[in-house]
């Protein structure tokens, strides 16, 4: 990833990688997260220094958001019905608080939602009402 011109940024940056068969990685600086994953992200929220990201991973986003880990949730919304697949939100998963911050579409279709996490949620009943 050198052409790119956010390459240079990116080269620099410490970055995690989540795995259960890694022990090294080729792209430094790297540090591999093995075991109990959530625990070592929440070291890492503890530190000094800027905001950590997921990509591309809902298993590993499942289980930072069931540990409260997740500040910000950034969703991009494909103009597409799967079907099938793994789900970021399971049946029987933790519940969260969300609250809407940004939204934008881009000419293609792709919706982007930014939500803040506002911890467990209230629940609460709605009685229909009009339109």
């Amino acid at each position: 990833m050198t052409d790119h011109p956010a390459a240079a940024v990116l080269n620099g940056l410490p970055k995690y990688v989540a795995s259960h068969s890694l022990t090294t990685a080729g792209w430094n600086p790297t540090t591999i997260l093995s075991g109990d994953v959530p625990a070592q992200v929440a070291e890492l929220k503890r530190l000094p220094g800027r905001e950590i990201q997921i990509h591309g991973s809902a298993r590993l986003a499942q289980s930072l958001l069931a540990a409260g880990l997740v500040d910000t949730l950034r969703l991009a919304i494909a103009p597409v019905v799967v079907g099938q697949g793994r789900r970021l939100f399971p049946d029987g998963g933790a519940p969260a608080g969300l609250r809407l911050t940004d939204h934008r579409t881009t000419p293609g279709g792709l919706s982007v939602h930014v939500f803040e996490s506002t911890g467990v949620p209230e629940f609460g009943t709605y009685g229909g009402g009009g339109a």
